[in-house]
């Protein structure tokens, strides 16, 4: 009688087996989707939206690249040599598609020459370079327009991007270009919050003094950065991030508040991308 049973769960065994392996041969192959983020720090991990995108509002079958760097402008952001990493990564085959979403201007704007560009001729010059060498790659370009600033005066933002998306749209336009107007939903939703509300997306809380004009309604000029961290020593993890409260970058509430916006807008710019984002 063992004997059967022992027979009997061999033959069962076998038959599970053999079922699984017809099922693996007979499944799909993958084809995943890939999106990857180019753009300045309101974008880059640590200090803006993408890092809650990719971790939060795309499908497990998205490779999603954040590829966004602090500081960096459409001129400096090439020159430096990320643009050709993030080309390389729009080229890697087995994938549905690629996606490359383009969002700058704030650092457009420094008065450091290594980052400033013209705002009515390099500025679009650069965007519409970026959206040829995409579409070379055989990837599908996205433009950004680049988040507001959360700077109020008497109780009314203080939009000084608005001129510079106006860039990016007129290159949208131009090109045929899908377009997530990020300039004008995040300025409608500042709004909407008010001063005080809107100091809750910065990285830390504001200062009293910054909370008490932000609650009369005016914001106070940014704070300098605070001087960075010392060295650490050992061999574990040694990579460290300064944080500051400003209007311009986010923290984990102004990333994933953001991040939505993206969200929604991608999903009504890019319909092939529906299936592939979450709310």
């Amino acid at each position: 009688m063992r004997g059967l049973v022992a027979i009997a769960a061999c033959a069962l065994f076998a038959s599970g087996a053999g079922a699984q392996e017809r099922e693996r041969t007979d499944a799909e192959p993958l084809q995943p989707y890939k999106i990857i983020l180019v753009g300045d720090s309101t974008m880059a991990p640590h200090s803006g939206w993408g890092g809650a995108f990719c971790a939060n509002h795309v499908k497990s079958s998205v490779a999603c690249v954040n590829a966004g760097r602090g500081g960096r402008s459409t001129r400096s952001y090439r020159q430096e040599g990320s643009w050709d990493i993030a080309l390389a990564e729009a080229r890697v085959p087995g994938y549905r598609g690629h996606w490359v979403l383009i969002q700058f201007g704030h650092n457009d704007q420094s008065s450091k020459p290594e980052r400033w560009t013209d705002e009515t001729t390099e500025f679009p010059a650069n965007l519409k370079r970026f959206v040829e060498e995409v579409r070379a790659a055989g990837a599908t370009p996205v433009l950004v327009t680049p988040l507001t600033r959360r700077e109020f005066r008497d109780g009314k933002l203080r939009n000084t991007l608005a001129s510079w998306s106006d860039q990016v749209r007129g290159v949208a336009k131009a090109m045929d270009v899908p377009l997530v107007d990020l300039n004008a939903l995040s300025a409608a939703q500042a709004q909407e919050m008010g001063p005080e509300m809107a100091t809750k997306l910065a990285q830390v809380p504001p200062t009293p003094e910054e909370l008490a004009a932000a609650q009369a309604g005016t914001t106070l000029a940014a704070r300098p950065a605070p001087p960075a961290p010392p060295p650490i020593a050992g061999k574990g993890a040694r990579g460290q991030v300064t944080r500051k409260f400003d209007y311009t970058h986010l923290g984990p509430v102004g990333a994933e508040v953001t991040a939505k916006l993206v969200t929604e807008a991608l999903a009504r710019a890019v319909p092939q991308l529906r299936s592939q984002l979450v709310r």
